[in-house]
């Protein structure tokens, strides 16, 4: 019965899908609008948690402002999901410089043409599906680490759709050894590195609250030498209009010897994270729980174990 209705739910998907792609742009961001207010205004999906967000990541905005960017952010998210479906026939070798610029490029083809490795960060900001898709489109072999979908059908969909130029894509639960071994022997990954990581994580702040943060990327940089690159795709003006933007490179290499650590290298691209995000509030997902839980307070040694 659970495959059935997972497969119910793929091929409503699909037709879905199906329907997207017969609808001009104009009519897409309607419907993202109308959506939106659904979502926000009736639904009230994650209402209170995605206000709980903006409130502490901009403390200066007041309540009417604050809900007129969670609005934003359900069209952005609507528009996400419409240009997902979209992207195979509307973003391909032909036409992609009429829907992307590129900002510092030379640093980033720099980056991807090296012998070294190369580890690929980004949040779950603008069209983060859209920035791999390009990156195979030219030629770039990206090993992309995501977590499979819970349903067998999605998920061998999209990452169909992830693979149409090559892209490979590795289990972020099951695959660890295996994106060792591919960083380690200079290959290219990529990460969507904004999850909350547990309280083993790695606590570093973000838009000034101690976030959880997974430590694999800057292990991955450290032991095998790799850049980290941070980018993001945000949209610029309307549907399928977008700047890829690279917000900085960091090289093991130059790291002074108290820098050479797993918290500097987390600090540092989760800075880039809120650098990017800020230029475009809407355009991130505030309705996950980023800060789910506050770091547990460490244990004092008793007088007994001292």
């Amino acid at each position: 019965m659970q495959r059935l209705r997972q497969f119910l739910a793929y091929a409503a998907l699909r037709v879905l899908i199906c329907v997207v792609q017969a609808l001009p742009f104009w009519l897409c961001e309607e419907l993202a609008y109308f959506g939106a207010w659904l979502f926000d205004s009736v639904l009230r999906v994650r209402r209170k948690l995605i206000d709980e967000n903006l409130r502490h990541a901009f403390p200066e905005l007041s309540p009417a402002e604050r809900r007129h960017l969670a609005r934003k952010m359900w069209v952005h998210l609507l528009l996400f999901g419409q240009e997902v479906a979209l992207t195979g026939r509307k973003f391909h070798r032909l036409n992609w410089q009429s829907r992307l610029r590129l900002v510092g490029e030379p640093a980033v083809a720099a980056a991807l043409l090296d012998d070294r490795p190369l580890v690929l960060v980004t949040a779950h900001f603008g069209n983060f599906e859209l920035a791999t898709y390009a990156l195979a489109m030219f030629g770039h072999h990206v090993h992309s680490v995501a977590r499979p979908l819970d349903n067998p059908f999605l998920d061998e969909f999209v990452n169909r759709f992830r693979g149409t130029f090559g892209q490979s894509i590795l289990n972020k639960q099951d695959d660890y050894d295996r994106i060792r071994d591919i960083v380690a022997a200079g290959g290219k990954v990529s990460f969507v590195a904004d999850q909350y990581a547990g309280q083993k994580g790695c606590w570093v702040d973000f838009f000034g609250r101690p976030a959880s943060t997974h430590k694999a990327i800057a292990l991955f940089a450290l032991a095998s030498d790799a850049a980290v690159l941070v980018g993001g795709c945000r949209r610029v003006g309307g549907m399928m209009q977008f700047e890829l933007r690279m917000e900085g490179v960091l090289d093991p290499r130059e790291l002074a010897p108290h820098e050479a650590n797993v918290r500097h290298v987390v600090g540092w691209y989760t800075r880039r994270f809120e650098q990017m995000i800020r230029r475009a509030p809407e355009q991130y997902w505030w309705l996950h729980r980023r800060w789910k839980q506050k770091r547990a307070a460490r244990k004092k040694p008793s007088a007994a174990a001292a």
